[in-house]
């Protein structure tokens, strides 16, 4: 199923894709796309889909889930994108987090910080949790899945890495989270570690990978991140990226206004964003 919010941003409604292709509104069913409901996805699973009202034109697509109370980040999970970035492969999961003001949707614009320079790229496997999880055990980790999106990493490598402190300032600016277009629940992902994955800059393709290479796959972050903290419905894990990012470009190559970036990950869509300078 592929669950999706759509509308203004802050006034999203719940809606889902049915097998034409065509978005249907779930807000007569649901309050959101949030919470309890995706802790118990196979009542919205039941539904006759073509009983639900249809929603015409283009509406704007917003992250496809909400109330996500933590959005973790893992850092140099791709030995080879850990090569390009001049670090050793870690010994243990990378963990960092965005702001969740970071979130945004698929196609809402990339916004450079004022003064940046060094705005950068990543397509990243996303995770979202529909069970509550505190220490999981790695074999019931993937049970614990809601489903899976497309996530933009965005990242402003000065503000990361040659600013005092951690990275999170580099990595939790506002629009630095593109998150969707869908929620495809996990019935329909039978293996997280065998999606192809690219993003292309002005229809140059940059990134060209596969989640067969992560360090740590889903099932063991989950795991591992349970063990510090509780996971709850709606918490977002960004997986890591593969190589071909701005920074490890020959030379650097960062976003500026009026580029457009278009990513995908195999059967979880498409997102395209235009850049723009804030304002």
């Amino acid at each position: 199923m592929k669950l999706v919010r759509f509308g203004k941003r802050g006034a999203e409604k719940p809606g889902a894709i049915d097998k034409n292709g065509a978005l249907r509104d779930l807000s007569g069913v649901i309050g959101d796309i949030a919470g309890d409901v995706l802790a118990n996805l196979d009542a919205l699973k039941a539904l006759d889909l073509n009983t639900l009202p249809l929603i015409g034109g283009n509406p704007r697509l917003g992250a496809c889930v909400g109330g996500t109370g933590k959005f973790m980040c893992i850092g140099l999970n791709y030995s080879d994108h850990a090569a390009e970035a001049g670090m050793q492969v870690p010994s243990a999961p990378v963990l960092f987090m965005k702001a969740t003001s970071a979130i945004c949707g698929a196609n809402d614009p990339i916004i450079v910080p004022r003064g940046s320079q060094k705005t950068d790229w990543e397509v990243e496997l996303g995770v979202v949790i529909g069970k509550t999880a505190k220490y999981v055990e790695e074999a019931d980790a993937l049970s614990h899945v809601a489903g899976y999106c497309v996530i933009n990493d965005v990242s402003e490598r000065a503000y990361q890495l040659e600013m005092q402190g951690q990275w999170s300032k580099g990595k939790g600016c506002d629009n630095f989270g593109q998150t969707g277009p869908y929620l495809v629940t996990a019935d329909e992902i039978p293996d997280p570690q065998k999606l192809k994955m690219w993003l292309d800059l002005n229809g140059e393709r940059k990134q060209n990978g596969s989640t067969a290479t992560m360090v740590y796959g889903v099932a063991h972050l989950i795991s591992y991140l349970s063990r510090f903290f509780t996971l709850h419905p709606g918490d977002i894990i960004s997986t890591g990226t593969p190589p071909g990012v701005g920074m490890g470009q020959k030379p650097p190559r960062y976003l500026k206004a009026g580029d457009v970036v278009t990513l995908s990950i195999e059967g979880l869509g498409e997102q395209i964003q235009n850049v723009e300078d804030d304002v």
